[in-house]
């Protein structure tokens, strides 16, 4: 959530910003949060001025009451009555200012940073670096659907039974090989000063407002009604929310942690070519890192996640290239964001896999995370991190399509000594 002071002191840029996001009547909605907050702030001044007098009037009726001016003290008694009445008035009057404020700026997107590119969508998105070596297949090579039929990988239509589209089940081998990934994406993170955390996969409201999923505009989260609980779509939600309302010491930061969950999402609205096997589902595996830092020295551990992503990938063997998102492509909460596409050799297109953000103090505000400074001891709020390192099933299907051949599927080498087995095939024991 944007904080008053940023919205007040940077009006202009604040204003911009939204725009280039094309978050719809910016400067209307800007305008109307500082309105409501100067009604607020003038409710306030006039509660806290009747307060003062009716204390300075209350402190006379006792001193009357002992002169025996009777009635000078019920006169007195009576303006005070008066005066609590109006105090009443004054303090509704605050408080639905307040909660008018507070849902006005749960609806305001984060301001992203300066170095994010002007664009509505996808299209605008820049490649800022690439890498590895684009595999040509022979002609009659499979998209990993195929590959996972032929060598009984997975068995999508019978996760449908038991479920719904969406949720696979993994086979033999490919069971393992998730294990595998899942262990050399944590070890990784481990050797890169991450400290692992298993967290719960399913979240109440609060966490879910503090990291920003919450309100869901766009009805993605699973919904658990009877205990109003979620279901994780990241575990970026339940590690971030580790901190929250908390106050850190400067000398502690950053603080890095990681962890493996499960995600679910429900991909409502989704369709077509981009949900084929193992593209788009509602449950799937994936590693996170995340961060809390100062302001100072966030963009340094953004520059240290996007390095970290990138080596995933490359001691994966897979092509890529990493994008900056433009304005309208960015997710709500970010304010700067990176995309890591890897190359699906079968299906001849670019599958992202991780997004690394800085959220800076948007998600902080929210979540009341803050630090106290080593020199002033000042207390400020933290800026706060996430990247995928990273989510399984597009990692899967690209390491099914790039290194197929007539025997099987090749494994890339870091993997081998996590899943016991150089090549996944039809001995699938």
């Amino acid at each position: 959530m944007l904080t008053l002071k940023l919205i007040t002191e940077e009006t202009e840029r604040v204003i911009r910003g939204l725009e280039k996001k094309h978050f719809d009547g910016a400067k209307e909605t800007i305008e109307k949060v500082i309105e409501i907050d100067r009604n607020r702030r003038e409710a306030q001044q006039k509660l806290d001025k009747a307060k003062q007098e009716a204390k300075q009037l209350a402190a006379q009726i006792g001193s009357l009451m002992k002169q025996g001016k009777k009635d000078e003290a019920e006169e007195i008694k009576a303006k005070v009555a008066v005066i609590k009445q109006a105090d009443k008035a004054l303090q509704e009057t605050m408080e639905n200012a307040e909660k008018e404020l507070h849902d006005l700026l749960c609806t305001i997107p984060n301001v992203p940073n300066d170095d994010v590119p002007e664009g509505k969508d996808a299209s605008d998105n820049v490649v800022v670096k690439e890498g590895g070596v684009i595999p040509e297949l022979p002609a009659d090579a499979l998209c990993h659907w195929d590959l996972c039929k032929k060598f009984n990988l997975i068995d999508f239509d019978m996760g449908v039974k038991i479920t719904g589209a969406g949720f696979p089940i993994y086979i033999g081998k490919m069971a393992r090989l998730q294990r595998a990934l899942e262990a050399f994406f944590l070890e990784e993170a481990r050797k890169s000063g991450y400290l692992e955390v298993q967290p719960p996969y399913v979240v109440n409201e609060a966490s879910g407002y503090g990291t920003g999923q919450l309100p869901d505009k766009e009805g993605q989260m699973y919904h658990c009604n009877l205990d109003n609980l979620y279901l994780i779509p990241t575990a970026e939600v339940p590690v971030t929310n580790i901190f929250r309302d908390v106050i850190l010491d400067e000398k502690d930061l950053p603080i890095k942690r990681t962890a493996y969950s499960a995600c679910f999402r429900r991909e409502a609205g989704s369709y077509g070519k981009d949900v084929r096997g193992l593209n788009r589902l509602h449950q799937f595996d994936k590693v996170e890192i995340v961060r809390i830092d100062t302001p100072e020295h966030s963009y340094e551990s953004l520059r240290e996640m996007l390095d970290h992503v990138e080596g995933l990938v490359k001691k994966l063997e897979l092509p890529y290239h990493i994008l900056r998102l433009c304005g309208g492509d960015m997710s709500f909460t970010s304010a700067i964001c990176y995309d890591f596409e890897v190359w699906s050799a079968a299906q001849k297109r670019w599958l992202e896999v991780s997004s690394v953000s800085n959220f800076e103090s948007y998600q902080a505000n929210r979540l009341k995370c803050r630090y106290r400074r080593a020199d002033d001891k000042k207390i400020e709020l933290c800026h706060t991190l996430n990247g995928s390192a990273l989510a399984l099933p597009r990692i899967v299907a690209t390491i099914l399509e790039n290194n197929q051949t007539p025997e099987g599927i090749r494994v890339p080498k870091c993997l081998v000594p996590y899943c016991g087995f150089e090549m996944l095939d039809d001995k699938n024991f």
